[in-house]
């Protein structure tokens, strides 16, 4: 069974640290490009970084450029999100999502390009 399963959120401060965690079931993470994606209350389900299959091409969501930082750990068929310097308005729930593309170099924030979509995460940022 597909599946992907994101781990990590939580409730900070702001200036605070997570990293989230999207673990892979059933398939090798290691052939398909990566994003992350979030959604806050009453709002778009918008990209916030992806990374391709060979890990050469990463892209950011100018709203957490410098802050973010995606990878991946192909032995442990896991991909994480390290959120830094943590803002109210990354509030959200989180989702990671995966394409197959023939091309290792492409990644995408566009949502709608997505395959396959884990459950999601809570984070809030809050004093």
């Amino acid at each position: 069974q597909v599946q992907l399963v994101e781990s990590g959120g939580g409730l900070v401060q702001p200036g605070g640290s997570l990293r989230l965690s999207c673990a892979a079931s059933g398939f090798a993470l290691r052939f398909y490009a990566i994003g992350w994606f979030r959604q806050a209350p009453g709002k778009e389900r918008e990209g916030v970084s992806c990374i391709s299959s060979s890990d050469d091409t990463t892209y950011y969501a100018d709203s957490v450029k410098g802050r973010f930082t995606i990878s991946r750990d192909n032995a442990k068929n896991t991909v994480y999100l390290q959120m830094n310097s943590l803002k109210p308005e990354d509030t959200a729930v989180y989702y990671c999502a995966t394409r197959y593309y023939s091309d290792s170099l492409i990644c995408d924030l566009d949502y709608n390009a997505m395959e396959t979509w884990g459950q999601g995460t809570q984070v809030t940022v809050s004093a």
